[in-house]
């Protein structure tokens, strides 16, 4: 028999900082560790639901986290849940079920025990009716505290332990008085708080650190742990940090979960755009073309486009990107003005980051020249910069010239293609020439580093069957799974031990257990 443990909440420094994927990813490594969990969020603001066995109704993230903790989904896991209509507005839905409409400010104002919902009389007209919503009338004798705090008190007769989700951020003080889901949810749980502070986005010391102290000594108390989210790069870059944070805070760091993107669980308010393209496109090389803004010879694509072992989209969408099996760089009419733009719009770093992390890239004329180490124009051919590094994926250098290169070409025997374009690219010095084809005049064309990185100046090149079969390659196995069904309950479960290994390696779970077994 496993020992009793603590219910842990996870809370947040603020909204969208992953607090219900580490609460999916405790919930399976629980499960994993031979406990019983099940997840819980007082009150969730979604759009995005989910029916439980009952055909009840529920938040879609306490339902993710129900199946990653291998449990049905039940109402107590949520069980107040607000469906946003407008700016102003929401459904409430209370164990499951709708109970009315209700104004936010209705909703979070506290009255005295003696206020009328409607102005001044006991019974209120049908105009007053009108200029108030249902809900207030309708649920101004419900105590919320009391109906969500007895959904966690059965729940937790039944499971061990509770993994609890926050709500935004524990430090809305002005909320503090009618908090249901965070601090005082917490207190009533007697549960071990752990602080999820997001780094991705920036500030996250001044974000944890005004978290903490901004809560009262007995809240601050509740507060055993952090965990730092979705941190990139080298994790040994923040070391020092690590121990500056534990000291500011006096609370104990326990563990930096790096940024994944290879791993798909279901998102609170809806399916992710990345898992919808990933569902739409299953058994489909994903081909993503970046939207350059002086983007040129689009024609390049439309073989490509129709083939039906592809699924091709454009974007300059830096998430769209990294779940791209094949990035193209296409023609540009201004190479060094959209070369520039990439840098400034983080595009180039996910093309670069999707490269390490195994997707092939693969430029066309403009895109070529950028996949180099620099293009230079020091004729000023395409405007005032005089030479910009490129993304360094090509051992190639490109010079601008006035001299426009116009010709039809073939090559490898049977294949055909077209140049149009301004400048010349070499290998750099001491770099050996490896040409992507070599033209039937003898002439090479392009370079390659492997099979997943080259670069090319032949327009059209695409439209040749030999040489899509040659780039689709390396993806026979996926392609081969096209004809096979898809087991999605298969898949999801492959899923939330991909992430509970993914935390795991990145917290320290004795420490976490520690904290779930001390008093």
């Amino acid at each position: 028999m496993t020992k009793r443990l603590h219910s842990v909440m996870f809370a947040g420094t603020g909204s969208d900082v992953g607090k219900s994927m580490i609460a999916a990813a405790f919930c399976r490594i629980l499960l994993q560790d031979g406990y019983h969990p099940a997840p819980f969020k007082a009150q969730n603001m979604a759009l995005n639901s989910y029916a439980t066995p009952e055909g009840l109704e529920i938040g879609r993230a306490q339902a993710v986290q129900a199946e990653a903790a291998g449990i049905p989904c039940h109402t107590d896991m949520n069980p107040l849940l607000l469906k946003p209509q407008s700016d102003h507005t929401s459904q409430v839905v209370l164990h499951g079920k709708p109970i009315g409409n209700r104004d936010a400010y209705d909703f979070w104002r506290v009255r005295s025990p003696d206020e009328k919902v409607s102005g001044s009389k006991n019974n209120p007209t049908t105009e007053e009716i009108s200029r108030t919503s249902y809900i207030s009338l309708q649920t101004s004798h419900i105590d919320f505290q009391k109906e969500v705090c007895d959904a966690y008190d059965r729940l937790a007769t039944r499971y061990n332990p509770i993994v609890m989700e926050g709500a935004g951020s524990i430090s809305e003080i002005n909320l503090r008085d009618h908090d249901l889901v965070n601090m005082p949810m917490a207190r009533h749980a007697k549960a071990r708080v752990i602080l999820v502070g997001d780094i991705d986005r920036g500030g996250v010391f001044a974000s944890v650190y005004g978290s903490i102290a901004l809560q009262t000594p007995e809240d601050r108390r509740l507060i055993r742990g952090i965990i730092i989210n979705k941190f990139r790069g080298d994790m040994r870059l923040f070391d020092e940090g690590r121990r500056m944070l534990e000291n500011i805070c006096g609370v104990p760091v326990l563990g930096v979960i790096p940024y994944f993107h290879h791993i798909h669980i279901e998102e609170e308010d809806s399916v992710s755009l990345a898992q919808k393209s990933m569902q739409l496109s299953r058994g489909k090389v994903n081909v993503a073309v970046i939207m350059l803004k002086h983007l040129s010879n689009f024609t390049d694509f439309n073989a490509l486009e129709r083939d039906p072992r592809v699924h091709l989209f454009y974007t300059n969408n830096t998430d769209d990107i990294r779940q791209a099996d094949i990035i193209i760089l296409p023609g540009s009419k201004s190479t060094l003005d959209d070369l520039y733009e990439l840098r400034r719009n983080g595009v180039a770093q996910a093309i670069l980051r999707a490269r390490r992390e195994g997707a092939t890239v693969m430029g066309i004329c403009g895109g070529y020249q950028m996949m180099g180490r620099e293009v230079c124009d020091p004729d000023h051919v395409e405007g005032d910069i005089d030479r910009l590094p490129g993304l360094g994926l090509l051992p190639v250098t490109t010079t601008m010239s006035g001299e426009k290169v116009t010709r039809q070409v073939t090559f490898n025997g049977s294949m055909h293609g077209y140049e149009i374009h301004m400048g010349e690219t070499h290998p750099v010095e001491g770099e050996k020439s490896s040409p992507l084809v070599t033209l039937d005049d003898g002439r090479n064309d392009g370079y390659i580093v492997d099979e997943s990185c080259m670069g090319t100046y032949i327009h059209g090149i695409l439209d040749n069957p030999a040489f899509v079969d040659r780039l689709l390659q390396p993806f026979a196995a996926k392609l081969a799974e096209a004809d096979k069904p898809f087991d999605y309950t298969a898949f999801k479960e492959e899923q939330y031990d991909l992430l509970a290994d993914h935390v795991r390696k990145s917290v320290d779970m004795e420490r976490f257990y520690q904290i779930l077994t001390d008093d």
